[in-house]
Protein backbone atom coordinates (compact mmCIF):
# COMPACT_ATOMS: atom_id res chain seq x y z
CA UNK A 1 0.00 0.00 0.00
CA UNK A 2 1.40 3.32 -0.63
CA UNK A 3 1.63 6.48 0.91
CA UNK A 4 2.58 8.74 -2.37
CA UNK A 5 1.12 12.36 -1.82
CA UNK A 6 -1.69 12.97 -3.65
CA UNK A 7 -1.24 14.37 -7.38
CA UNK A 8 -3.14 17.12 -8.68
CA UNK A 9 -5.39 15.49 -11.93
CA UNK A 10 -6.99 16.73 -14.32
CA UNK A 11 -10.30 14.39 -14.72
CA UNK A 12 -9.48 13.56 -18.10
CA UNK A 13 -6.21 11.87 -17.38
CA UNK A 14 -7.58 9.14 -14.96
CA UNK A 15 -8.53 6.34 -17.93
CA UNK A 16 -5.67 4.71 -16.81
CA UNK A 17 -4.88 4.93 -13.13
CA UNK A 18 -5.40 2.21 -11.02
CA UNK A 19 -7.81 2.68 -7.88
CA UNK A 20 -7.67 0.74 -4.99
CA UNK A 21 -10.89 2.30 -2.79
CA UNK A 22 -13.11 3.28 -5.89
CA UNK A 23 -15.45 0.36 -6.00
CA UNK A 24 -15.85 0.03 -2.34
CA UNK A 25 -17.03 3.44 -1.91
CA UNK A 26 -19.08 2.91 -4.67
CA UNK A 27 -20.18 -0.19 -2.68
CA UNK A 28 -21.12 1.84 0.52
CA UNK A 29 -23.36 4.79 -1.39
CA UNK A 30 -25.37 2.66 -3.63
CA UNK A 31 -25.36 0.61 0.03
CA UNK A 32 -26.66 3.49 2.10
CA UNK A 33 -28.70 4.58 -0.09
CA UNK A 34 -31.05 1.68 -0.55
CA UNK A 35 -31.17 1.14 3.18
CA UNK A 36 -31.80 4.36 3.98
CA UNK A 37 -34.77 4.05 1.82
CA UNK A 38 -36.05 0.70 3.27
CA UNK A 39 -35.19 0.87 7.47
CA UNK A 40 -36.11 4.54 7.64
CA UNK A 41 -38.37 5.83 5.28
CA UNK A 42 -41.84 4.35 6.81
CA UNK A 43 -40.72 5.57 10.28
CA UNK A 44 -41.56 9.20 12.30
CA UNK A 45 -39.73 9.73 15.00
CA UNK A 46 -40.26 12.45 17.82
CA UNK A 47 -37.14 14.22 19.63
CA UNK A 48 -38.31 17.09 21.98
CA UNK A 49 -35.74 19.12 22.56
CA UNK A 50 -34.53 22.33 25.55
CA UNK A 51 -34.94 25.28 24.19
CA UNK A 52 -36.06 24.16 20.60
CA UNK A 53 -39.09 22.23 21.14
CA UNK A 54 -40.20 19.18 19.31
CA UNK A 55 -38.99 18.09 16.27
CA UNK A 56 -40.78 15.54 14.54
CA UNK A 57 -38.51 13.90 11.20
CA UNK A 58 -38.12 10.99 9.03
CA UNK A 59 -35.74 8.13 10.69
CA UNK A 60 -33.87 7.84 7.62
CA UNK A 61 -32.46 11.13 8.01
CA UNK A 62 -30.03 9.25 9.96
CA UNK A 63 -28.73 7.64 7.20
CA UNK A 64 -29.50 8.97 3.62
CA UNK A 65 -27.34 12.22 4.31
CA UNK A 66 -24.51 9.53 4.59
CA UNK A 67 -24.88 8.74 0.79
CA UNK A 68 -24.41 12.64 0.22
CA UNK A 69 -21.10 12.57 2.30
CA UNK A 70 -19.72 10.05 0.10
CA UNK A 71 -21.21 11.57 -2.89
CA UNK A 72 -18.48 14.62 -1.61
CA UNK A 73 -16.00 11.84 -0.85
CA UNK A 74 -16.53 10.61 -4.53
CA UNK A 75 -15.76 14.26 -6.34
CA UNK A 76 -13.63 15.29 -4.16
CA UNK A 77 -11.16 12.05 -4.75
CA UNK A 78 -12.30 10.49 -7.88
CA UNK A 79 -14.21 13.47 -9.99
CA UNK A 80 -17.44 14.72 -11.02
CA UNK A 81 -17.75 11.50 -13.88
CA UNK A 82 -17.16 8.57 -11.31
CA UNK A 83 -19.51 10.19 -9.04
CA UNK A 84 -21.71 10.12 -11.83
CA UNK A 85 -21.26 6.97 -12.33
CA UNK A 86 -22.08 6.15 -8.72
CA UNK A 87 -25.31 8.61 -9.00
CA UNK A 88 -26.44 6.06 -11.73
CA UNK A 89 -25.96 3.29 -10.02
CA UNK A 90 -27.93 4.55 -7.24
CA UNK A 91 -30.97 5.83 -9.48
CA UNK A 92 -31.37 2.07 -10.83
CA UNK A 93 -30.81 0.43 -7.29
CA UNK A 94 -33.54 2.52 -6.04
CA UNK A 95 -35.95 2.01 -9.18
CA UNK A 96 -34.81 -2.35 -8.64
CA UNK A 97 -35.51 -1.60 -5.07
CA UNK A 98 -39.02 -0.58 -5.06
CA UNK A 99 -39.90 -3.12 -8.36
CA UNK A 100 -39.09 -5.72 -5.84
CA UNK A 101 -40.67 -4.68 -2.56
CA UNK A 102 -43.82 -4.24 -5.10
CA UNK A 103 -43.77 -7.52 -6.38
CA UNK A 104 -42.78 -9.42 -2.89
CA UNK A 105 -45.62 -7.28 -1.26
CA UNK A 106 -48.24 -8.01 -4.34
CA UNK A 107 -47.85 -11.85 -4.49
CA UNK A 108 -49.94 -14.02 -3.06
CA UNK A 109 -48.80 -15.31 0.80
CA UNK A 110 -49.16 -19.07 1.82
CA UNK A 111 -52.15 -19.53 4.13
CA UNK A 112 -49.61 -20.69 6.96
CA UNK A 113 -47.82 -17.42 7.30
CA UNK A 114 -49.81 -14.57 9.09
CA UNK A 115 -47.24 -11.62 9.31
CA UNK A 116 -48.90 -10.28 5.22
CA UNK A 117 -50.38 -7.08 6.82
CA UNK A 118 -47.21 -6.82 9.04
CA UNK A 119 -44.82 -7.04 5.68
CA UNK A 120 -46.98 -4.47 3.58
CA UNK A 121 -46.88 -1.93 6.71
CA UNK A 122 -42.75 -2.24 6.32
CA UNK A 123 -42.27 -2.81 2.37
CA UNK A 124 -45.45 -1.61 0.78
CA UNK A 125 -44.70 0.97 -1.92
CA UNK A 126 -47.01 4.28 -1.86
CA UNK A 127 -45.80 4.93 -5.52
CA UNK A 128 -46.12 8.90 -5.42
CA UNK A 129 -43.61 8.60 -2.51
CA UNK A 130 -41.42 5.99 -4.35
CA UNK A 131 -41.81 8.51 -7.55
CA UNK A 132 -40.54 11.58 -5.51
CA UNK A 133 -37.81 9.98 -3.58
CA UNK A 134 -36.26 8.82 -6.78
CA UNK A 135 -36.56 12.36 -8.40
CA UNK A 136 -35.00 14.17 -5.64
CA UNK A 137 -32.21 11.70 -5.40
CA UNK A 138 -31.12 12.07 -9.09
CA UNK A 139 -31.60 15.91 -9.27
CA UNK A 140 -30.42 16.24 -5.60
CA UNK A 141 -26.78 14.39 -5.73
CA UNK A 142 -26.15 15.59 -9.32
CA UNK A 143 -26.30 19.23 -8.08
CA UNK A 144 -24.25 18.09 -5.16
CA UNK A 145 -21.58 16.95 -7.25
CA UNK A 146 -21.74 19.89 -9.83
CA UNK A 147 -21.49 22.27 -6.95
CA UNK A 148 -18.43 20.46 -5.49
CA UNK A 149 -16.65 20.15 -8.47
CA UNK A 150 -16.90 23.75 -9.46
CA UNK A 151 -16.28 25.38 -6.20
CA UNK A 152 -13.04 22.93 -5.86
CA UNK A 153 -11.94 25.02 -8.96
CA UNK A 154 -12.71 27.88 -7.66
CA UNK A 155 -11.03 27.91 -4.49
CA UNK A 156 -7.87 26.01 -6.09
CA UNK A 157 -8.31 22.83 -3.88
CA UNK A 158 -8.51 24.49 -0.95
CA UNK A 159 -10.94 25.13 2.14
CA UNK A 160 -11.91 21.61 2.03
CA UNK A 161 -15.04 22.77 4.87
CA UNK A 162 -16.26 24.92 2.19
CA UNK A 163 -17.17 22.36 -0.93
CA UNK A 164 -18.31 19.44 1.37
CA UNK A 165 -21.04 22.07 3.26
CA UNK A 166 -21.85 24.54 0.50
CA UNK A 167 -22.56 21.38 -1.84
CA UNK A 168 -24.81 19.79 0.70
CA UNK A 169 -26.92 23.49 1.34
CA UNK A 170 -27.31 23.61 -2.22
CA UNK A 171 -27.87 19.62 -3.30
CA UNK A 172 -30.13 18.96 0.03
CA UNK A 173 -31.93 21.90 -0.61
CA UNK A 174 -32.87 20.58 -4.35
CA UNK A 175 -33.58 17.13 -2.95
CA UNK A 176 -35.94 18.52 -0.09
CA UNK A 177 -37.76 20.80 -2.36
CA UNK A 178 -38.61 17.93 -5.04
CA UNK A 179 -39.11 15.21 -2.54
CA UNK A 180 -41.53 16.65 0.06
CA UNK A 181 -43.72 18.87 -2.34
CA UNK A 182 -43.91 15.68 -4.68
CA UNK A 183 -44.74 13.54 -2.08
CA UNK A 184 -47.48 15.04 -0.06
CA UNK A 185 -48.73 18.42 -1.42
CA UNK A 186 -52.55 17.82 -1.11
CA UNK A 187 -51.90 14.48 0.46
CA UNK A 188 -54.69 13.56 2.94
CA UNK A 189 -53.43 14.51 6.41
CA UNK A 190 -50.95 17.21 5.39
CA UNK A 191 -51.30 20.94 5.17
CA UNK A 192 -49.41 22.78 2.98
CA UNK A 193 -47.34 24.73 6.15
CA UNK A 194 -46.98 21.13 7.07
CA UNK A 195 -45.25 20.35 3.78
CA UNK A 196 -43.15 23.74 3.96
CA UNK A 197 -42.32 23.34 7.73
CA UNK A 198 -41.29 19.57 7.10
CA UNK A 199 -39.44 20.68 4.20
CA UNK A 200 -37.22 23.16 5.80
CA UNK A 201 -36.95 21.32 8.95
CA UNK A 202 -35.44 18.35 7.15
CA UNK A 203 -32.96 20.36 5.07
CA UNK A 204 -32.03 21.97 8.06
CA UNK A 205 -30.82 18.73 10.03
CA UNK A 206 -29.36 17.38 6.93
CA UNK A 207 -26.91 20.38 6.70
CA UNK A 208 -26.55 20.21 10.13
CA UNK A 209 -25.46 16.34 10.13
CA UNK A 210 -22.91 17.03 7.02
CA UNK A 211 -21.34 19.57 9.32
CA UNK A 212 -21.65 17.45 12.44
CA UNK A 213 -19.69 14.88 10.33
CA UNK A 214 -16.92 17.18 8.99
CA UNK A 215 -14.19 15.60 10.56
CA UNK A 216 -15.15 12.63 9.65
CA UNK A 217 -14.97 13.39 5.58
CA UNK A 218 -11.53 15.26 6.23
CA UNK A 219 -10.26 11.97 7.54
CA UNK A 220 -11.77 9.68 4.57
CA UNK A 221 -11.08 12.11 1.76
CA UNK A 222 -7.37 12.44 3.14
CA UNK A 223 -6.88 8.72 3.39
CA UNK A 224 -8.32 8.05 0.06
CA UNK A 225 -6.09 10.71 -1.47
CA UNK A 226 -3.16 9.78 0.29
CA UNK A 227 -3.60 5.69 -0.57
CA UNK A 228 -5.47 6.46 -4.39
CA UNK A 229 -2.06 9.00 -5.09
CA UNK A 230 -4.57 11.72 -6.67
CA UNK A 231 -6.32 14.63 -6.38
CA UNK A 232 -8.50 15.27 -8.93
CA UNK A 233 -9.58 18.55 -10.30
CA UNK A 234 -12.59 18.71 -12.97
CA UNK A 235 -11.14 21.12 -15.19
CA UNK A 236 -12.55 20.28 -18.86
CA UNK A 237 -15.18 17.94 -17.49
CA UNK A 238 -18.27 17.44 -19.64
CA UNK A 239 -21.06 18.08 -16.42
CA UNK A 240 -24.05 16.37 -18.16
CA UNK A 241 -25.70 14.10 -15.92
CA UNK A 242 -27.07 12.50 -18.75
CA UNK A 243 -24.00 9.87 -18.63
CA UNK A 244 -22.29 6.96 -17.38
CA UNK A 245 -19.17 7.07 -19.00
CA UNK A 246 -15.79 7.98 -16.89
Amino acid sequence: MTNEAPKHIAANSLHDKPMKYFDFIMAAFVAILLLSNVIGAAKLVEVKMPIFGTFIFGAGIMFFPISYILGDVLTEVYGYARARRCIWAGFVGLIFMAIMSWVVVSLPPAHIWGNQAAYEVVFGQVWRIVLASIIAFWAGEFVNSFVLARMKILTQGKALWSRTIGSTIFGQFIDSLIFYPLAFWGAEGWTHQGVISVLFTNWALKVLWEIFLTPLTYAVIGFLKRKEGLDVYDEGTNFTPFSAEV
